[in-house]
């Protein structure tokens, strides 16, 4: 790969979240969140503990109904079942007395899909995501970086154009979260999902995203927008572009301006 976040297929959709709003009783969440997601782009999501990411992803799952706004998909509103999104949580939460294969296509299956058909999708994805000879494993057999690998391999195996990740690598150490950076975008410029990424760290955000949205600490609008340039590397010499730690900076400013209120975003 070319070590850019371009895409090459295009196989995704475009996702459109307008005006969602979210109370818990008297506390309010989420109010007026805005934005959109292009076919195959990667944008990622980043906010203080507290700011809603959580409960925006569990609304786009269709697990909370918001209080306003809407969802479209290619310009349609999606209902709360049968959304076109798949799901990666943090923890890979594999079943520990299901073998890899199985634990794969768990997602198949609850979808009525019949386990032999599930395990044969399954087994023509293992090679690409680095999987093979690990289907009749058990998970305490796996590292985690491989197991992260078989949660994703779980969402991506359901055919669905969108993909929610809520911090797929943020349980990982720094080794294993690098090299499972490098094959995501790998993995993902071959087939061009579209992506919704949550992330708390900006490092992460930048290197993956073609776009990086931040909540703000309190219910409002987006506190602001930053674009990654396709230009940078992604996979060698991404740490020493010197755009980086600019856009790093301008992300942690727009933070700390979402944070406080009353300070302006730099």
């Amino acid at each position: 790969m070319s070590g850019t976040a371009a895409s090459t297929t295009g196989a995704g959709g475009t996702l459109e979240v307008r005006g969602l709003g979210k109370s818990f009783g008297a506390r309010r969440v989420l109010e007026r969140v805005s934005f959109g997601i292009g076919p195959g782009e990667i944008v990622a999501l980043v906010g203080a503990s507290g700011s809603g990411k959580s409960t925006l992803l569990s609304i786009l799952t269709g697990a909370l109904q918001p209080d306003a706004g809407e969802i479209r998909f290619d310009g349609t509103p999606v209902p709360a079942r049968n959304r076109p999104f798949a799901y990666m949580p943090q923890r890979d939460v594999l079943l520990p007395w299901r073998r890899i294969a199985d634990n794969a296509g768990i997602g198949l299956e609850v979808a009525g899909v019949p386990r032999r058909e599930a395990r044969e999708r399954v087994a023509r994805l293992l090679h690409p995501f680095g999987l093979a000879g690990t289907e009749q494993l058990f998970p305490r057999q796996l590292s985690g970086g491989m197991r992260q690998r078989v949660s994703f391999l779980r969402a991506v195996v359901q055919d669905r154009p969108v993909l929610l990740l809520d911090e797929p690598f943020g349980a990982l150490d720094a080794i294993t979260r690098d090299e499972l950076q490098r094959w995501l975008l790998g993995v993902w410029q071959a087939d061009g999902w579209s992506i919704l990424l949550i992330t708390h760290d900006i490092r992460e955000a930048v290197r993956l995203a073609d776009r990086v949205l931040v909540l703000p600490a309190t219910p409002g609008p987006l506190a602001g927008e930053v674009e990654v340039s396709r230009e940078i590397p992604r996979v060698r010499g991404f740490l020493t572009d010197p755009r980086v730690p600019l856009l790093e900076e301008w992300l942690h400013g727009l933070l700390a301006a979402a944070s406080t209120p009353g300070l302006r975003d730099p």
